[in-house]
């Protein structure tokens, strides 16, 4: 039953990067400066693992270690969507451009969120699957 979830978590994750990929391929922008948000793509879910990995696993509703991860995960998916908000300001790209990593943003973020709460809640889940 896993299986379709996770078709469809691919599909979303491809549309979000087709958006990035548009905002900066297409010829009427032709900058690749947003394409740095990658970074953030792949540094969103760091705090999460070190948080479950230091973390007890108490039944406690909430921990600082928990609470911690979420403040910098939240920072790091709020400069995501400040970038290309940024560049456009200063000029760097067409706001056109920033339309389009803005949305593949919320797609990509969504499909991380995602993964994790399909993935991330079961008894048998261990992430040396991954």
């Amino acid at each position: 039953m896993r299986g379709l979830p996770l078709v469809a978590l691919s599909f979303s994750g491809a549309i979000g990067l087709t958006f990035l990929m548009l905002g900066c391929a297409l010829e009427y922008y032709g900058v690749y400066w947003p394409l740095f948000v990658l970074i953030f793509y792949f540094i969103c879910p760091i705090p999460h693992f070190i948080a479950k990995r230091v973390g007890d696993d108490s039944d406690a509703a909430s921990s600082a270690c928990r609470e911690l991860a979420y403040f910098f995960t939240t920072g790091i998916v709020v400069s995501a969507f400040g970038f290309p908000i940024i560049l456009a300001r200063v000029e760097a790209i067409k706001w056109g451009a920033c339309g389009l990593v803005l949305a593949g943003n919320a797609v990509i973020f969504l499909t991380i969120l995602g993964f994790f709460l399909v993935f991330g809640r079961g008894d048998d889940f261990s992430w040396e699957q991954w």
